[in-house]
């Protein structure tokens, strides 16, 4: 008999380096699918879990598997001059930027839980930004072949506030978005954001003109991610 678990686990991991982090994902990823695997041979199955991971990271540029390495624009020597790292990793897009100042989310759901759409689990993601950003009073908005949150779409100010990047497999996903929230940037000068010419990055302190409270916003994610996933977040310690 299939259970359906819509409770998840929101665990806070703070200031954490991107690999160390990748570790956390991969590890409760495969735990999910060894669980799945079991329930094929049980007459009773047993719960999947799900998780969602709170992370600020250290400065780091990462290159999705579609992604092309010429988007990223300084080589080996300016990366340690400036102390990025950069990572080759399996989520889907292209370049981005992680660091300080940023919200990124990692949702580690099994979607049997939820529904079996990934379409439908990326525009979820979005609308939550979108959602959140309504609260501040910015209009926030797709764009058409693109993933993530933009602002000013088809205009020549057109620019992005989220980037969303997710691996999914047997329904399980894996990485997840980055909100520029009090993000410093300079660091977007250093790729071609996203593998996207001619269109910029910003965040909600720039648009806002203020340093805004990154726990605030936080709130304001998780009540929008609580009613578009119709989920019951459970805060807990990794």
């Amino acid at each position: 008999m299939e259970i359906q678990n819509k409770q998840v686990q929101l665990i806070e991991l703070g200031r954490t380096p991107y690999q160390e982090a990748l570790k956390i994902q991969e590890d409760l990823f495969n735990q999910i699918i060894a669980v799945k695997r079991s329930n094929r041979q049980k007459d009773i199955q047993e719960p999947t879990k799900n998780y969602l991971l709170w992370v600020e990271h250290t400065p780091v540029f990462t290159l999705g598997k579609s992604g092309k390495e010429e988007h990223l624009l300084l080589d080996k020597e300016r990366l340690k001059e400036k102390e990025i790292e950069f990572y080759a990793t399996n989520r889907g897009g292209d370049i981005t930027f992680h660091g300080p100042g940023q919200i990124v989310g990692y949702p580690i759901l099994d979607l049997d839980n939820f529904f079996t759409d990934i379409h439908k689990y990326l525009r979820l993601l979005e609308e939550m930004v979108i959602l959140t950003l309504k609260e501040y009073g910015i209009e926030g908005t797709r764009s058409k072949g693109e993933t993530g949150v933009w602002l000013d779409v088809e205009t020549p100010y057109a620019r992005k506030i989220c980037a969303l990047g997710v691996r999914a497999s047997r329904w399980v996903t894996m990485h997840g978005f980055a909100f520029n929230v009090n993000t410093d940037l300079s660091y977007f000068e250093g790729i071609v954001p996203c593998g996207i010419q001619g269109k910029g990055v910003t965040s909600l302190a720039k648009e806002l003109g203020i340093q805004v409270s990154k726990a605030e916003v936080k709130e304001k994610l998780k009540n929008h991610f609580q009613k578009l996933f119709d989920a019951e977040l459970d805060e807990g310690k990794f």
